[in-house]
């Protein structure tokens, strides 16, 4: 675990991705479409490309479809939560045989729940960073161009 005192984002794990040149794709997930359209609307100035999710089973599905690199999850969501969102594509990255499309992508617990909370409900690695909504958005694309390799 990397050293994370008195941040409200930071990596948990040391996955990266690979980038090679282009734009990092990132799927933004919250079921609240403001949010998410204006956390896209910052991503595009960020020259990253994106695509958005309003829920967990609709993540799952353009996760797999698609595969970004970085998926920006929000945790409490009503149906499918964003910690069922990213097991379900961690499990099938692992029992699908899809060549590492899901396998390898990078997810980051974007909540306004604080970390512990989010930590006492993990059981595998669903997630390779945190950010608390309500910093600035800056922080989180530091986050998000820090996972590339």
């Amino acid at each position: 675990m990397l050293s994370t005192a008195g941040k409200l984002h930071h990596l948990w794990t040391n996955r990266r991705v690979r980038v090679d040149g282009k734009q990092m794709r990132v799927l933004v997930v919250d079921d609240n479409h403001n949010a998410a359209e204006a956390l896209a609307t910052y991503l595009s100035l960020e020259n990253l490309q994106y695509r958005m999710a309003f829920g967990g089973v609709e993540a799952i599905a353009v996760g797999i479809a698609w595969a970004p690199q970085v998926i920006i999850m929000d945790i409490s969501m009503p149906g499918c939560s964003g910690l069922e969102a990213a097991r379900t594509l961690r499990q099938y990255g692992r029992t699908c045989g899809d060549s590492g499309r899901t396998c390898g992508i990078a997810i980051i617990a974007f909540t306004a729940l604080d970390e512990a909370e989010v930590r006492s409900h993990i059981v595998e690695s669903e997630f390779d960073g945190y950010c608390q909504k309500g910093q600035a958005p800056a922080n989180l694309v530091t986050l998000v161009l820090s996972m590339a390799c």
